[in-house]
């Protein structure tokens, strides 16, 4: 029975696929559109530290990357050049935009004079909070390609809902940086990507002794 639950592919995925339809007839390669998502999402990063204005151009770069994320598996399964070296770097180009976001996300903050909804600014925490998400992030990645390494892809595949997976929240930072927020989700994120992390860690110990995680 077709549920809430059970919608699969989530729907980016499902845009991404029909979006790659013209690039299969073109000589540009799953690494190369990987690459094309770490450009921007560096690039995301590098904005948004300089808070003001340049945060929402930073915000759309951010948004625009994890996108991208999801073609270049597209048009790797639909022209048959999926490969280990394309996940792999694949999974470390999300891991390091991702950081750069958090640690930009935080730098840009601390120069805030307020914040939205009532919420005091974060001022000299917000870069702190940046850097515990990001370097949370950056473990996380680690320790799940590691998961995948040992115990194979279903062992990383994400729960979802409705068609979207958990990862898909990120997209929320767009219209944050737009219409107001972000120091709430930068506070949000410093406490639940460390929760995230250790989660990981628990299943890949758990995994690794032969335990159901």
């Amino acid at each position: 029975m077709t549920g809430w639950a059970h919608i699969d592919p989530p729907w980016d995925q499902r845009i991404a696929r029909v979006l790659v339809k013209p690039l299969t007839r073109t000589p540009v390669t799953p690494n190369q559109v990987t690459t094309v998502s770490l450009i921007c999402g560096v690039a995301g990063g590098v904005l948004l530290a300089f808070g003001g204005t340049a945060m929402g151009w930073g915000a759309l770069l951010y948004v625009l990357a994890q996108f991208i994320d999801h073609m270049d598996g597209e048009l790797a399964r639909a022209t048959g050049q999926t490969s280990v070296f394309g996940h792999y770097y694949d999974h470390i180009a999300g891991g390091v935009f991702e950081f750069m976001m958090f640690a930009g996300l935080g730098i840009g903050l601390q120069q805030a004079a307020f914040a939205p909804f009532g919420v005091a600014a974060l001022g000299p925490w917000a870069s702190a909070m940046g850097f515990v998400a990001a370097l949370s992030v950056a473990v996380t990645v680690t320790i799940r390609m590691e998961i995948f390494r040992r115990f194979g892809r279903d062992a990383i595949d994400q729960p979802g809902w409705g068609g979207f997976e958990i990862e898909d929240i990120m997209y929320i930072v767009g219209p944050l940086a737009w219409f107001g927020g972000l120091e709430v989700f930068l506070l949000l994120a410093a406490i639940g990507t460390p929760v995230f992390m250790v989660m990981t860690v628990w299943e890949f110990m758990a995994r690794s002794a032969g335990k159901k995680p």
